[in-house]
């Protein structure tokens, strides 16, 4: 169980997002881990990554891209 976000793993998404060529600028990570994690689009225009608390960090990060995708795709207009 993963108590803290730390530098570790904000370290861990940003290779993610650098990869999918998105700014650290317009991402908010919050410290504390929560379940289940998500991600979401604030109000303020920014994506919000809230780190999964409960499972493996490992396997969690390793779907984070989909999933940004995933909410990026259903945010669209059609």
């Amino acid at each position: 169980m993963l108590k803290a976000v730390t530098l570790k793993e904000i370290e861990k998404i940003f290779e993610v997002l650098d990869a999918m060529g998105i700014s650290r600028e317009a991402v908010v990570i919050p410290l504390r881990p929560e379940h289940p994690g998500r991600v979401s689009l604030m109000k303020n225009g920014k994506l919000e990554i809230v780190v999964e608390r409960d499972d493996d960090f490992a396997e969690w990060v390793r779907t984070l891209e989909s999933r940004i995708r995933e909410l990026m795709d259903s945010d669209s207009p059609d």
